[in-house]
């Protein structure tokens, strides 16, 4: 199936941050591969393009793309069916864990790699969505991925306190005005997982998805669990704002504190470097919030 030539279509670039949802988005989203198909939107296999993807960007910046690229790579990649959105996930899309904190910045090479997959795909939509993080969360676990002993060796010479997001924001901003950002905390991701989804896939907050509870219920105690599956199928028909508050409900009294506890193991970690890099993460969100071009879902 060769996608029409010359017809636009929409390319969702969910890239990471490293260490959020590990992949639960994209696996939610190809467990209702049909039914999206159905509303036109493509979720590929990310085992048949991640690899490839990587290969023809770096082609494109060693030597250029042939005028057939695009339509060969949908082609190779794509399910059967119209493909009006095509959603491409890889937390490695803006660099491997090594990079993701180089120079100071997140992502420095952000705004390069969104210039190759332009080239890639010069005359469709391009989106952006990725999932933001506390730094006192995100470099503990990025580190391991990493061949450096210490979050200071990673950070080659920079401080922790230095990183901010909005920085991220406002560069890619820089470069690409036209390309719409879609952002989420990763705090937040059990509160508004559904409506993630749903932007990632482009459905209308009327189309039901299967797993649209299922990292709820990861974080929830097995009584919390059945009783929350007891209320849900009691009450049908719950607004997304109803749902929100069930949801909010529930995790309060049957949270499973073993499952959302996050492990922060690195040496010099300390718990008042921990509540500054949390503070200053509160108010780079909130820098982030009243940017223009940004969306930010929020609970």
């Amino acid at each position: 199936m060769i996608q029409e030539t010359g017809k636009r279509m929409q390319v969702v670039i969910h890239a990471g941050a490293h260490h959020t949802d590990e992949d639960r988005l994209i696996n939610c989203l190809s467990s209702n591969r049909e039914m999206l198909a159905r509303h036109g939107t493509n979720v590929p296999d990310p085992q048949r393009y991640r690899r490839l993807v990587r290969d023809v960007l770096h082609h494109a910046q060693d030597a250029g793309l042939a005028p057939d690229a695009r339509d060969v790579l949908v082609d190779a990649i794509s399910n059967d069916g119209a493909v009006d959105r095509l959603v491409l996930s890889n937390p490695g899309f803006f660099g491997t864990p090594k990079m993701a904190v180089n120079g100071g910045v997140f992502y420095g090479a952000a705004e390069h790699r969104l210039n190759l997959f332009r080239q890639l795909f010069p005359d469709d939509h391009l989106e952006l969505f990725i999932g933001v993080v506390n730094p006192a969360t995100f470099l503990p676990p990025l580190l391991k991925d990493t061949d450096f002993d210490t979050v200071e060796a990673l950070l080659r010479g920079y401080a922790a306190t230095d990183l901010r997001w909005s920085e991220l924001i406002t560069r890619v901003r820089s470069h690409h005005p036209d390309i719409p950002i879609t952002i989420w905390c990763n705090e937040d991701t059990p509160l508004i997982w559904s409506q993630v989804v749903r932007e990632l896939a482009g459905i209308d907050p009327t189309v039901t998805f299967d797993g649209e509870f299922s990292l709820i219920e990861e974080i929830m105690t097995p009584a919390g669990r059945e009783r929350f599956r007891g209320y849900l199928a009691s009450h049908p028909g719950l607004t997304e704002v109803q749902k929100r508050r069930v949801v909010a409900a529930f995790l309060d009294k049957f949270a499973d504190e073993a499952a959302i506890e996050e492990e922060l193991d690195a040496p010099g970690w300390t718990d008042a470097l921990v509540a500054t890099l949390s503070e200053l993460y509160d108010e780079d969100i909130y820098t982030i919030q009243r940017m223009q071009g940004v969306q930010v879902i929020t609970p």
